[in-house]
């Protein structure tokens, strides 16, 4: 494990109506497939706006950039890049962040 700040990458997309099923059914295997195949990926978390339920946010936590950098080359990500643009009609920018607090770690 890197001695480095973990990378968090904030992604976000607002989905078409009727497309929130299929998009979820996506970024579900991507998220699954990242925490489960890729060993820099600490947490890989999707959520739904409670105000905006078509609005769809990652949240995703890996050991440096060099493991999200690994990560943009997996083939979960390739289906989910493959299958999401006829389902949305925006991906926000995204965002990048180190952390430096967990709310799993003690004070």
């Amino acid at each position: 494990m890197s001695s480095s700040r973990p990378f968090v990458v904030i992604a976000e997309f607002r989905v078409r109506p009727g497309s929130l099923d299929a998009f979820l059914d996506l970024a579900h295997d991507d998220a699954r497939s990242s925490v489960a195949q890729e060993p820099g990926c600490r947490a890989f978390d999707v959520a739904v706006s409670e105000s905006d339920p078509l609005t769809v946010v990652f949240y995703e936590v890996y050991d440096d950039r060099a493991a999200f950098d690994a990560h943009l080359e997996t083939p979960h990500l390739a289906r989910f890049r493959a299958g999401f643009p006829a389902l949305i009609e925006e991906e926000r920018p995204v965002r990048f962040l180190a952390r430096t607090l967990s709310g799993a770690e003690p004070s």
